[in-house]
Parts: structure tokens; C-alpha cells; sequence
């Protein structure tokens, strides 16, 4: 069911998917495909992954490896294999700083987001889970959370309920603009979806 919403803004959504990445740093990485295809489910489009500096990797590998307890490295780390697509070296150290710091909860929300891309559609809604535990009204999680349901798990209902929450915690942040867009769009493809609900215009 997804699929039919796909073209009317899984552009714009696609860029909100990364949206926690990098914590105000720099532009967001490129999506990275899906390691799979035969999902009926729309998935995010393959595009070309960013390079990854092998040299500037092993000096903070060995940084990482001086300060056990750093959790900041160690982000940095998922940070650089996440924009090489590189998806499961990013999810181990995005474990390891939780590890060290489990109340981050954009390392958390960033972790779910690997696992999405790792088409682990559950666990990332599960990692989700874990960042709201941390904080409820933490808006990018909610909206990747939305995605993650409308996408991974076709299931527009609930992805609706996540992205009305993104407008009650944060009407005027970018996540909200990107979340009313997505509700109005599943809402022009599925007149059925979150009827009687509004979009915190």
C-alpha cells in the first residue's frame, strides 16, 4: 500500500530519513540503498556514497581505542561509515557509543536509522523505541519513526500517528514542515488514513 504514496514526496521524505545524522554538522550523508529489493514496500533510491577517508578512519580508530569511555569518537565513526554506506561498520560503532552513553539519543535514533537501511525495518522501529524512552518529544526520531512505519512497514496508520506527534512536540521546526507534507500526501493517496485527525495547521 505504501507504494502508492511513494511519488507524491518520498523525495522529500527521503532526506528527513537521515535527518539526525551528524548532530548540526555538515550537510546530511547521502541515502543509502537498501541491501534488498523484493519488498513491495518503496525504498530508498540508491545513490553514489561518499568516500570514505581510510587514513582519517584509523587515526580515530586509534583514538577510540586510547578513550574507551568516548562516546563523541566513536558517533563520529558511525557518522563517516553511515555516509560510505558502509552499514554495518557504522551500526557496530553506533552500538559501541550507546554502550558508553545510552541516553544519546541521536546516536540511538541514528542506529534505528542503519537498521532501516539494513532492511531491519522492526529493529529500527524497536531502536525508536529505545530514543523515545529517552525522550518522547524528540522530533526527528517521531518523523523517522513515521517513515520507517509508512515505508518498512506499510502500515500509513501508524506512520500518521508519528508524524501528528512531530506537530504537537514541534509545530514550527523543520520536522514538522516535512511531516505535514507527508501527512497530506498519504491523506491525497488514502482518504481512509487518519481521518478526522488534523495537521497542526
Amino acid at each position: 500500500m505504501a507504494v502508492g504514496i511513494a511519488g507524491v514526496f518520498f523525495g522529500l521524505l527521503v532526506g528527513w530519513i537521515i535527518g539526525s545524522q551528524h548532530g548540526g554538522g555538515g550537510a546530511p550523508p547521502a541515502p543509502a540503498a537498501p541491501s534488498t529489493s523484493g519488498s513491495s514496500a518503496a525504498g530508498p533510491q540508491p545513490q553514489t556514497p561518499q568516500p570514505l577517508d581510510e587514513s582519517r578512519a584509523a587515526a580515530m580508530k586509534s583514538e577510540a581505542e586510547r578513550n574507551p569511555n568516548d562516546a563523541v569518537v566513536r558517533v563520529q565513526l558511525g557518522n563517516m561509515y553511515f555516509d560510505a554506506e558502509r552499514l554495518q561498520d557504522a551500526a557496530e560503532w553506533y552500538q559501541a557509543a550507546l554502550k558508553i552513553n545510552p541516553k544519546d539519543v541521536s546516536a540511538s535514533t541514528d542506529l534505528g536509522i542503519v537498521y532501516y537501511y539494513m532492511n531491519q525495518p522492526d529493529r529500527a522501529l524497536a531502536q525508536f523505541d529505545r530514543s523515545l524512552a529517552v525522550d518522547p518529544r524528540h522530533a526527528k526520531t517521531l518523523l523517522n519513526q513515521g517513515i520507517v512505519r509508512a515505508f518498512g512497514k506499510q502500515d500509513l496508520n501508524g506512520a500518521s500517528a508519528s508524524w501528528e506527534k512531530v506537530l504537537q512536540v514541534a509545530p514550527e521546526s523543520e520536522e514538522a514542515r516535512a511531516a505535514r507534507q507527508a501527512l497530506d500526501g498519504v491523506r491525497a493517496a488514502h482518504k481512509n488514513v487518519g481521518a478526522g485527525s488534523g495537521t497542526g495547521r
